[in-house]
């Protein structure tokens, strides 16, 4: 199948999928869109918004609908490396014999993932940054596609471990979850208080994934749009000549070069989601709120007047 005709049925299968997903999901597109993005271009998420917005059942829904196996860890504060890795242990026959822990699945939904010391959150990033984990000296590899959605309440901060910078910029989209409207929230309230079980079918297998990631990454870019992502990218950063005056004012430290990558691969995914065969600056301009919300890191007086990351995104546009 040449590239073009796998980009086409891409387009079908993804609409299909959306429909497969509203099935049990009501609203929700942007955010359903993000994600299904971040999973096509291999990246991951992290979801912030309160308890109660099936985020969840969004995940659950997402893996069922793809095909995939999926995996819930609630971190807790007590919560050890081993218990989301796996460990050794002696068999009846006095062999030693690893039993994998949770993190072995497709996708994996890291609830409050602030909630858990540095140690497990770091078990948890090498996972997704190495498609790998060591325990006990051995090297085992986890299966592709592999997908972390972490999620984070931004309401309760006391007793939590917030992610540190760098590891932040591990994700490729942080995506925040609003509130449904009124009448979306009276559908939710209707689907989920009567006694009929929907039916989600995987439309996926794991392989077919993986080639349409790999269709995904071998879309040419024109080197304008490349520079035009690495500007904006650029303008983040406060010591930078390009730099807008809102970013001088607001920002102590911009995006790293991540931040590019990750535009470029999402713009690619964006576009070909929506049938173009090559991303423009639209596409990068769809992505960036998600991609640069977290790497952007705003200073005293930007709390203080309230400044939001939205209104600094939009300024680089």
């Amino acid at each position: 199948m040449s590239d073009v005709v796998a980009v086409k049925e891409f387009v079908k299968k993804y609409q299909d999928l959306k429909q497969e997903i509203a099935k049990v999901i009501v609203g929700q597109d942007d955010v359903i869109n993000q994600i299904l993005i971040s999973i096509f271009s291999g990246g991951h998420s992290l979801l912030i918004g309160v308890p109660g917005l099936a985020k969840t059942l969004m995940v659950n829904t997402i893996a069922q609908a793809l095909g995939l196996d999926f995996k819930r860890i609630q971190f807790t504060p007590d919560l050890m490396p081993s218990d989301i890795l796996g460990s050794e242990i002696l068999d009846e026959d006095r062999h030693f014999k690893f039993v994998k822990g949770p993190i072995f699945a497709n996708i994996i939904l890291a609830d409050e993932i602030n909630r858990t010391p540095p140690k497990t959150q770091a078990a948890l990033l090498e996972a997704m940054q190495e498609r790998a984990v060591t325990v006990a000296g051995h090297h085992y590899k986890l299966s592709l596609p592999y997908f972390v959605l972490a999620t984070q309440n931004p309401i309760e901060q006391e007793g939590t471990y917030p992610l540190p910078e760098a590891q932040l910029d591990r994700f490729m989209f942080a995506i925040n979850l609003e509130y449904p409207s009124f009448q979306e929230e009276v559908e939710v309230v209707k689907a989920t208080t009567n006694d009929e079980a929907v039916k989600v079918n995987a439309l996926f297998t794991a392989e077919e994934i993986l080639n349409f990631q790999h269709v995904i990454r071998r879309i040419p870019v024109a080197d304008n749009v490349i520079e035009y992502a690495v500007g904006m990218v650029g303008k983040t950063r406060p010591n930078s000549d390009v730099a807008s005056d809102l970013v001088k004012q607001y920002i102590d430290w911009g995006a790293g070069p991540r931040a590019s990558q990750n535009l470029i691969l999402a713009a690619k995914t964006h576009a070909a989601i929506n049938g173009k065969f090559s991303p423009d600056n639209e596409d990068v301009q769809a992505v960036a709120y998600s991609i640069l919300r977290h790497r952007i890191i705003k200073n005293y007086k930007a709390e203080a007047e309230g400044i939001l990351e939205n209104e600094v995104i939009s300024s680089l546009f």
